[in-house]
Protein backbone atom coordinates (compact mmCIF):
# COMPACT_ATOMS: atom_id res chain seq x y z
CA UNK A 1 0.00 0.00 0.00
CA UNK A 2 1.34 3.41 -0.91
CA UNK A 3 2.06 5.78 1.93
CA UNK A 4 -0.88 8.09 2.59
CA UNK A 5 -0.69 11.78 3.24
CA UNK A 6 -1.14 12.80 6.86
CA UNK A 7 -4.79 13.06 7.81
CA UNK A 8 -5.94 15.38 10.58
CA UNK A 9 -9.36 15.03 12.15
CA UNK A 10 -10.58 18.23 13.81
CA UNK A 11 -13.19 17.09 16.28
CA UNK A 12 -14.73 17.37 19.74
CA UNK A 13 -15.14 14.72 22.42
CA UNK A 14 -18.95 15.05 22.48
CA UNK A 15 -19.61 14.70 18.73
CA UNK A 16 -21.14 11.43 17.51
CA UNK A 17 -20.18 12.17 13.90
CA UNK A 18 -16.57 12.61 15.05
CA UNK A 19 -16.59 9.25 16.81
CA UNK A 20 -18.01 7.55 13.71
CA UNK A 21 -15.44 9.16 11.39
CA UNK A 22 -12.53 8.14 13.63
CA UNK A 23 -13.89 4.59 13.95
CA UNK A 24 -14.25 4.42 10.16
CA UNK A 25 -10.57 5.32 9.76
CA UNK A 26 -9.41 2.93 12.51
CA UNK A 27 -11.34 0.00 10.98
CA UNK A 28 -9.43 0.56 7.74
CA UNK A 29 -6.04 0.96 9.41
CA UNK A 30 -5.79 4.59 8.27
CA UNK A 31 -3.51 6.60 10.58
CA UNK A 32 -4.69 10.06 11.56
CA UNK A 33 -3.93 12.86 13.95
CA UNK A 34 -6.77 14.07 16.16
CA UNK A 35 -7.16 17.67 17.30
CA UNK A 36 -9.92 18.63 19.73
CA UNK A 37 -11.19 22.06 18.69
CA UNK A 38 -12.67 22.61 22.17
CA UNK A 39 -9.10 22.56 23.55
CA UNK A 40 -7.22 24.26 20.70
CA UNK A 41 -8.35 27.80 19.76
CA UNK A 42 -6.15 27.85 16.63
CA UNK A 43 -7.74 24.63 15.39
CA UNK A 44 -11.20 26.05 16.06
CA UNK A 45 -10.30 29.15 14.03
CA UNK A 46 -9.13 26.95 11.16
CA UNK A 47 -12.39 24.96 11.22
CA UNK A 48 -14.41 28.19 11.17
CA UNK A 49 -12.33 29.59 8.31
CA UNK A 50 -12.53 26.53 6.04
CA UNK A 51 -16.27 26.05 6.70
CA UNK A 52 -17.42 29.61 5.94
CA UNK A 53 -17.79 30.58 9.59
CA UNK A 54 -19.51 27.37 10.67
CA UNK A 55 -18.04 25.18 13.41
CA UNK A 56 -18.53 21.87 11.60
CA UNK A 57 -16.97 18.78 13.08
CA UNK A 58 -15.53 16.53 12.06
CA UNK A 59 -13.52 18.59 9.62
CA UNK A 60 -10.85 16.55 7.90
CA UNK A 61 -7.55 18.00 6.70
CA UNK A 62 -5.39 16.23 4.14
CA UNK A 63 -2.63 17.67 1.94
CA UNK A 64 -3.65 21.26 2.60
CA UNK A 65 -7.32 20.80 1.76
CA UNK A 66 -10.20 20.54 4.20
CA UNK A 67 -13.71 19.17 4.12
CA UNK A 68 -16.43 18.72 6.69
CA UNK A 69 -17.92 15.26 7.13
CA UNK A 70 -20.91 16.41 9.13
CA UNK A 71 -23.25 14.68 9.18
CA UNK A 72 -21.00 11.64 8.97
CA UNK A 73 -21.14 10.07 5.53
CA UNK A 74 -18.94 7.00 4.96
CA UNK A 75 -19.29 7.30 1.18
CA UNK A 76 -18.07 10.91 1.22
CA UNK A 77 -15.17 10.10 3.55
CA UNK A 78 -14.02 7.13 1.47
CA UNK A 79 -14.25 9.13 -1.75
CA UNK A 80 -12.49 12.24 -0.39
CA UNK A 81 -9.62 10.20 1.05
CA UNK A 82 -9.49 7.66 -1.81
CA UNK A 83 -9.78 4.74 0.61
CA UNK A 84 -11.95 1.61 0.52
CA UNK A 85 -15.52 1.97 1.71
CA UNK A 86 -15.38 -1.44 3.35
CA UNK A 87 -12.55 -2.54 5.65
CA UNK A 88 -10.41 -5.33 4.28
CA UNK A 89 -10.53 -8.72 5.99
CA UNK A 90 -7.02 -9.67 7.04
Amino acid sequence: MAEMAEITVYCTCWCGDCRRAKQFLRERGIPFREINVDEDPEAEELVLRVNDGRRRVPTIGVEGRYFACSPFDPYQLAEELKIPLNPSKQ
